[in-house]
Formats: C-alpha cells, sequence, structure tokens
C-alpha cells in the first residue's frame, strides 16, 4: 500500500487544502491520502477553533473523498506531536510501502527544523505543494495548487467563496465570534 500523508492546523479547513487533495490523489500512485489534523503545530502557540471542531469540519468536508482517511492521532494525544511521531504510529497502523508527505512550499525553508528532521526524511519522500511565488527545488515532487488564500487570512476575515460550500457558514459564524 502507498500512502500519502497531509498534515496540518486547517484552522479553517479551506479550499487551498481541498486543492492540494484532489491534486495529491490525482497525481500521486497512492492508494490512500491521510489527512491528520495538529492538536497544536509544534511550531505554534495557540489555535484558534478547538481540535474537535476542526476535526469536525474536515470530516464533513472531505466525505465525498473515498481515498481519503482522517487520522486523529495527533489530537488524541492532546499535545502538540512531531510528523515524525506520525509517520510512526501510520506506518504501524497501514503498513505502506511508500509515504509520501505533502507539505506546502513556504515550508522548504524550515524543514531542517523539524524535529529529527534526518529520521523523517529517510521516511518518506516530501511532495511540496506549491503556491505563490516560492521557487521549489527539483528534487521535490509538486503539486501545482494555486489558491489565493490562507487560513491566518480566513481566520481574520472568514470569505465563503474560499470555504467548502459544506461547513462554510459554520466557520463564518465561528470565526466572527471570535472577534
Amino acid at each position: 500500500m502507498k500512502i500519502a500523508v497531509f498534515g496540518g492546523s486547517f484552522d479553517p479547513i479551506h479550499l487551498g487544502h481541498i486543492k492540494i487533495i484532489q491534486e495529491a490523489l490525482k497525481n500521486l500512485d497512492i492508494d490512500k491520502l491521510i489527512v491528520v489534523p495538529t492538536y497544536l503545530n509544534p511550531f505554534k502557540s495557540k489555535f484558534a477553533a478547538p481540535p474537535k471542531l476542526r476535526a469536525k469540519w474536515l470530516k464533513i468536508a472531505l466525505f465525498p473523498y473515498k481515498k481519503v482517511d482522517i487520522s486523529l492521532f495527533e489530537i488524541k494525544n492532546q499535545r502538540p506531536t512531531y510528523m515524525i511521531e506520525t509517520i510512526e504510529y501510520l506506518k504501524k497502523k497501514y503498513h505502506p510501502t511508500k509515504i509520501y508527505l505533502i507539505i506546502g512550499a513556504d515550508n522548504i525553508k524550515d524543514l531542517h527544523k523539524w524535529h529529527n528532521f534526518k529520521k523523517l526524511k529517510n521516511e518518506v519522500e516530501f511532495v511540496v505543494a506549491k503556491r505563490s511565488r516560492i521557487k521549489v527545488p527539483s528534487k521535490y515532487k509538486v503539486l501545482n495548487v494555486n489558491v489565493p488564500i490562507s487560513a491566518t487570512e480566513l481566520r481574520k476575515k472568514p470569505i465563503k467563496k474560499f470555504l467548502p460550500k459544506i461547513v462554510a457558514n459554520e466557520i463564518i459564524r465561528f470565526y466572527e465570534h471570535c472577534h
């Protein structure tokens, strides 16, 4: 079995994330794509939407994608979880012959700072979701995704056209209530 892993805060899930998932399903030779919402990203100090709510939005938004599983491993840990821990957990669960790890182009410059990076890069093949003008080194597989929005922007001002229709109203209500 070949899998791709796509982790993130998904705070909130938006059409950029959906496009990454669609491109991965179309362009990577995989049996499953595992989406892993973080409890709290190890590089961040807080989240806006609580982990269980973000997981609920993901389950609703990704329901139509039959090859997509959502792993609540990191949320169940109730602490920041390093990607290497998640990969080791997923290896035990799925016994994959190949693991692609999907990251945003903005993560390339800090990959070396990831916990146990040397071990991680031996376990996975990085796939870069390209957006904006960040140049991606040729050693990486690339998913071309050009949705001009970030979760950071959407937390400040939720814009319906960038959110999955099925959960857009709930996401907007949540973030507007936060401010």
